[in-house]
């Protein structure tokens, strides 16, 4: 009796609910979750997209800038260049002018002289270095060649100088005193042609005959006194030219033993042969 009291007396509890194996909460907190991190990825993306669409419109920008210094560069370049065209082609465009002007001018132009010729027939002249000597009354008086009526050849006397070693001799006078003594021009062993003295002014080179007339020194190595080819080839070219120069013939080149009977050059003052072939090869020179 008393057992059967103490059975009727223990209430009877449910059983504890698991929540954490409920599936019903487990699917409502897996949701909660998804939905959360759903929104965190998604404003994440948001803020990407924002960040793109931000540098695109930079670049944009950017790109324009360029482009529009590019075109202003363009623009620029091309004026500059169209400015220069027109600057060139006005200054090859000859100007209209009056035809008695040009008649003026073609008279002043043909009637304009170096060193005492007409400068076209100047102009043709043959290669050589103008060295001129200084003003002095011993080498260079300076006093104006009126007319050329012959032109003289000479030698220098002493084999192996050069050209700019008698030139620097004819300098020297007006320093040492020793001597009156210069030529118009000297050509060197090799060929090259020293210009001493302007065609319009006296040299100091045959005595009695310095105001009428050019003198061509000679440089040398045989002891006979003949010329190099080199030599040789040069002198036949400025005789040549001086003798057109001037309206000689080649009659009229000598020898400065032809005007005092002093033995120059030595060569051709001995091998008077040699003399005559010389004036035929100025002659097929012209």
């Amino acid at each position: 009796m008393t057992q059967h009291t103490a059975n009727h007396n223990v209430r009877q509890y449910p059983d504890v609910i698991n929540v954490k194996r409920n599936p019903y909460l487990v699917d409502y907190e897996e949701q909660r979750r998804l939905r959360r991190t759903a929104g965190q990825t998604g404003g994440r993306a948001a803020s990407r997209a924002v960040q793109r669409a931000r540098r695109r419109r930079i670049v944009r920008r950017q790109r324009f800038a360029i482009g529009l210094w590019a075109l202003c560069i363009l623009l620029l370049s091309v004026a500059f260049l169209a400015k220069n065209a027109k600057v060139s082609a006005a200054r090859h465009e000859r100007p209209s002018v009056p035809a008695e002007w040009e008649k003026d001018t073609t008279a002043q132009s043909s009637s304009e002289t170096v060193q005492g010729l007409p400068a076209a027939v100047f102009a043709g002249h043959p290669q050589w270095t103008e060295d001129f000597l200084t003003p002095n009354e011993y080498s260079r008086p300076g006093d104006a060649l009126e007319s050329v009526k012959n032109i003289f050849v000479h030698y220098t006397a002493n084999p192996g100088t050069s050209a700019a070693q008698n030139r620097s001799y004819f300098e020297q006078q007006k320093d040492t005193h020793e001597r009156s003594v210069s030529s118009h021009f000297i050509i060197g062993y090799e060929g090259e042609i020293i210009q001493c003295v302007p065609l319009d002014e006296i040299a100091y080179a045959v005595q009695t005959r310095n105001t009428d007339s050019v003198s061509i020194e000679c440089c040398y190595l045989a002891q006979d006194g003949s010329f190099t080819q080199e030599t040789y080839d040069s002198l036949i070219g400025l005789l040549a030219w001086l003798t057109d120069a001037y309206g000689l013939e080649t009659d009229d080149i000598l020898r400065h033993y032809d005007c005092g009977g002093k033995k120059c050059p030595l060569y051709y003052t001995e091998h008077p042969d040699a003399w005559e072939r010389l004036k035929e090869d100025v002659a097929g020179a012209k």
